[in-house]
């Protein structure tokens, strides 16, 4: 499949005043375009769903799907871990990579805290503390980030649950969700369809759906109450989970505090368990 970009800038001096404005608003956005209606995009650039598709057709596709689905299938391309690597490679002080990789994650963790407002931060906590139920899911690299985020929400709510939308049977949970749940979906590129089915599957029966995912762009942005951006690149082929990670620990201590009383209690609880059986040694060292 040819790039639909390259055959937009190859043909954009063809194209009318009206066409070149949606060419410039498709070049400057080609990760958000591919996951807009057609409708969406001619709200977005104030323009005519019918000047849409003579664009698309006076470029060789059949439509505007067609032109879509080939954006998407650039998408994929671009972020298949092959490719991120290759390019990283290009870019990589390796000589320095320690370095490298620690300033990499500091810059996109102050771009967390920047993109993201305390009052989105607040109106996240109170859905997940005012919740009956919690569900965290995700796919392949969202992993590290829902374990760790379920166990430590279970720690101070006790109603917290991981299901891996990939291998877990989540059909069979679904059907007892509704509107007084939340779902926390963490999805990465190149976005899993396991996960979009589940979202989607849980917003029909009113679950409330906070969002952590890389960019404005992702295909579960258009299912989410709430929405977390942080950004998941690395410096070589993998989604990195870092910046997600101090979200997740953030709302795992804003929860703790919130709740102080009720996590308080449920640790005593956890506690004089964990001493019945011996679970943690006592003496490592013998005299």
């Amino acid at each position: 499949m040819e790039n639909p970009i390259t055959i937009l800038k190859d043909n954009i001096s063809e194209l009318t005043k009206a066409q070149k404005n949606i060419a410039d608003y498709i070049l400057k956005n080609p990760s958000e375009v591919a996951f807009l209606t057609i409708n969406q995009l001619a709200t977005r650039v104030n323009t005519s769903t019918t000047t849409i598709m003579r664009l698309t057709s006076s470029i060789g596709y059949s439509g505007y799907s067609e032109f879509q689905k080939g954006l998407q299938q650039l998408l994929r391309e671009q972020t298949a871990p092959q490719n991120r690597l290759t390019v990283n490679l290009q870019n990589v002080d390796q000589d320095d990579l320690w370095s490298h990789t620690i300033q990499h994650h500091l810059f996109h963790i102050q771009q967390t805290m920047e993109r993201i407002s305390k009052e989105q931060l607040h109106d996240v906590v109170q859905r997940i503390t005012s919740s009956e139920r919690i569900y965290c899911t995700n796919v392949r690299s969202g992993l590290p980030v829902g374990e760790y985020l379920t166990h430590g929400l279970n720690r101070s709510l006790g109603n917290c649950r991981l299901i891996w939308a990939d291998v877990s049977d989540w059909v069979d949970e679904v059907v007892a969700m509704n509107a007084n749940d939340v779902l926390i979906a963490i999805s990465f590129p190149r976005y899993g369809v396991r996960i979009i089915d589940f979202i989607k599957a849980a917003k029909a029966r009113g679950v409330q759906v906070i969002a952590i995912t890389d960019s404005y762009s992702s295909p579960i942005v258009e299912y989410a109450d709430c929405l977390l951006t942080c950004d998941s690149s690395s410096l070589a082929f993998h989604n990195s989970p870092i910046p997600a990670m101090v979200l997740a620990d953030y709302l795992i201590n804003a929860v703790a505090i919130t709740k102080s009383e009720k996590t308080k209690e449920r640790l005593n609880e956890i506690n004089e368990v964990l001493t019945t059986i011996n679970y943690h040694v006592q003496n490592a060292r013998q005299e």
